[in-house]
């Protein structure tokens, strides 16, 4: 006589089947959430790029207004020798600062989103009376045509 509590054996395996998910199943799932992310994420890169062109942007604005305050302490900036450094650690060379002060709270130059130093020079090529700042752009080599300077955003000083 059976006990009215007591089940077969078969009928316990036939409700473990039904229940949860089979390793296929969350295979599959797993792999359309990846495909997914993949998509967005080729899809944003487009952003992330237009991103680091406003950020270099920015950057040449503030080191443009950092070396105009240089100026109109000094009443000159730094040489092309001297560079961006002037701005952070005082010259020791000529033309020497008489008021000088660290631009920058953590005392460093900002670099450029691909961690590049960004380029100096004065006179500057594109601005012959004031400076070129510019950064080398991914490829992070000078002067091709991927660089971004202030003679795009019209930054440098007209004098």
């Amino acid at each position: 006589m059976k006990h009215p509590y007591c089940h077969s054996s078969s009928s316990l395996r036939v409700h473990r089947r039904q229940s949860g998910f089979t390793l296929l199943e969350m295979i599959l799932v797993v792999s359309i959430i990846a495909i997914l992310l993949g998509v967005a994420i080729n899809r944003m890169g487009g952003a992330l790029d237009f991103g680091k062109e406003v950020r270099v942007k920015g950057d040449i604005q503030c080191l443009s207004n950092a070396l105009r305050m240089y100026n109109a302490q000094n009443g000159f900036y730094p040489t092309t020798e001297q560079g961006l450094k002037a701005l952070v650690v005082q010259p020791t060379t000529e033309p020497r600062p008489r008021q000088w002060r660290c631009a920058f709270d953590d005392g460093k130059v900002p670099r450029d989103p691909w961690d590049s130093e960004y380029n100096y020079a004065c006179p500057g090529k594109h601005n012959p009376k004031g400076f070129d700042i510019f950064s080398s752009g991914p490829d992070r080599i000078p002067n091709t045509p991927d660089d971004q300077g202030n003679w795009e955003n019209d930054t440098a000083p007209k004098n």
